[in-house]
């Protein structure tokens, strides 16, 4: 439970929400080229998601983040869903996810996601969720009974999750978010392994690669989905470096995109990844045995996640010669 100290944080204030990071000196931050540039969202659309949202007391990613995204996504009814709270353990540089003591989990929220994502009527939906290292099994069980709570309210609507990594948890974590069923398990290594100290400090980059593997053997039938940010100071051959490992460990759907940083306390943007170099880096994966791959500058984990899972699964049937 929240101490009362964080309970009265404003987390609209980066001093505040990132308090980790208070201390860090602030980075100058790049000017965006042409390429990452976005509307800013005011569609219909988009706030009918966004009202539907505020009803059911939910927290997304797409705003907690500060996705690039969001106008596009929720102008089409498309959000991911964050449950767990808004304050996330961990206190990875890259991110813009409030850190510090979360509050206790909400019973009723796998109810109101679920109520939620027949509202929105989704074909396909994103649920993720902050890092909860403060709990024995890291959220685990929330995260199945969400997903039962969907599959019920809404049996046609596909489910993808993009879990924590259950550093400090038991193999029964793990084993009950699969034995849950979702279509799709994503989980994340976010960059390579030699940046990962000052990137994603609180995380180990084996472990999250074996946490991917260990899905496969649990269940060989579920897709797999892995993400990594570039422009954060890594070179090309780490990066395929890393495409070799998820092939490695059977990951089925590879997503690249670039670094944004989200304050001038946040790691530093090494540079801004070309549309050829996406291209490039496309045409790798696909080469490397990915039945799906995602690679622009604006790419995120959830981006298109519903279109993609249709052609991901058309991908593995035509793999199976069923096509």
């Amino acid at each position: 439970m929240a101490t009362g100290d964080e309970k009265s944080r404003d987390l609209k204030i980066p001093g505040e929400r990132h308090p980790e990071k208070a201390k860090r000196p602030d980075t100058e931050r790049l000017r965006k080229p042409d390429w990452i540039r976005v509307k800013a969202p005011n569609s219909e659309g988009y706030r009918k998601t966004r009202d539907i949202m505020r009803d059911n007391n939910l927290v997304t990613v797409c705003e907690e983040a500060g996705c690039p995204n969001v106008g596009e996504c929720w102008s089409q009814g498309h959000a991911t869903m964050m449950i767990m709270g808004e304050i996330c353990t961990r206190g990875c540089t890259f991110c813009n996810v409030a850190t510090g003591r979360p509050d206790a989990l909400d019973a009723f929220e796998p109810g109101r996601v679920a109520h939620a994502v027949e509202k929105l009527g989704l074909n396909h939906v994103v649920i993720t969720s902050v890092d909860r290292d403060d709990l024995e099994d890291g959220g685990a069980e929330h995260i199945a009974q969400t997903i039962r709570a969907v599959r019920h309210r809404a049996p046609g609507t596909t489910i993808e999750v993009l879990t924590p990594d259950f550093l400090k948890c038991p193999a029964s974590a793990l084993e009950a978010v699969v034995e849950a069923r979702p279509d799709v398990f994503n989980h994340n290594l976010e960059t390579v392994p030699g940046l990962y100290p000052e990137v994603r400090p609180g995380a180990r980059y084996f472990h999250s690669l074996r946490l991917l593997e260990r899905v496969k053997e649990l269940d060989p039938a579920m897709f797999t989905k892995s993400g990594i940010m570039v422009g954060l100071g890594e070179d090309r051959q780490a990066v395929l470096q890393v495409m070799d490992d998820m092939r490695a460990a059977d990951v089925d759907f590879l997503t690249i995109g670039q670094y944004l940083q989200p304050t001038p306390k946040h790691h530093v943007v090494a540079r801004f990844v070309t549309p050829d170099e996406f291209k490039s880096y496309e045409k790798a994966a696909f080469g490397k045995g990915f039945l799906m791959v995602s690679a622009s500058p604006l790419t995120r984990s959830s981006y298109h996640a519903g279109d993609d899972f249709e052609r991901l699964r058309k991908a593995r049937n035509a793999k199976l010669g069923q096509a």
